[in-house]
């Protein structure tokens, strides 16, 4: 024999949490497809860290760092608001690979495109 829940006799902050639970596995089966989830991604529009470094390569050759980096953003039309090919953000420019800020290395703008091979990470030092 299979017993019902009769939920008249449930406290109303049981009652609330059924609630809420039915209301989230609604959202989670009806989740968002990828090319949903790529445009909120893009509508955030930055990966935030807190020392992050970027290499970029030319095949398997590393031939530009950036330490330093806190975001990368993706460039938006002006127009028509739409996401660019490419990134850009602000760090320091690695010139002797040496993965340190030397004296001389200067904070800069950079960009680069979304069919670039590039790695980013935390520094790990």
């Amino acid at each position: 024999m299979q017993e019902t829940l009769n939920l008249e006799l449930l406290p109303s902050n049981t009652m609330n949490k059924i609630l809420l639970t039915l209301a989230i596995s609604s959202l989670l089966l009806t989740s968002c497809t990828q090319e949903q989830q790529n445009k909120i991604g893009r509508g955030i529009q930055n990966w935030t860290g807190t020392d992050g470094v970027l290499e970029i390569y030319a095949g398997d050759k590393l031939v530009r760092r950036f330490l330093k980096v806190d975001k990368l953003s993706t460039a938006l039309g002006t127009d028509d608001g739409k996401p660019r090919d490419y990134r850009y953000g602000y760090g320091y420019l690695d010139e002797n690979l040496n993965m340190q800020v030397d004296t001389n290395e200067k904070k800069v703008y950079f960009e680069f495109s979304n069919y670039s091979t590039i790695v980013f990470f935390e520094n790990p030092h």
